[in-house]
């Protein structure tokens, strides 16, 4: 997230030298955030449609 505009985009860091910019204005002061993609929740109380009730099958 770019602090200076507010604008919210994605960056794929390739390099170690590589240095990410904002898509809108080109600022570098930028905020790291996290995606939610990926993770997963284990809620032991509900195992309803659940195909895997040990939480530790395959993807």
């Amino acid at each position: 997230k770019c602090k200076n505009c507010g604008e919210v985009f994605d960056f794929l860091k390739l390099k170690k030298s590589e240095k990410a910019k904002c898509k809108k204005c080109g600022s570098t002061n930028l905020e790291k955030q996290f995606a939610a993609f990926g993770v997963r929740m284990n809620d032991s109380s509900s195992t309803s449609g659940s195909s895997c009730p040990t939480g530790t099958c395959p993807l």
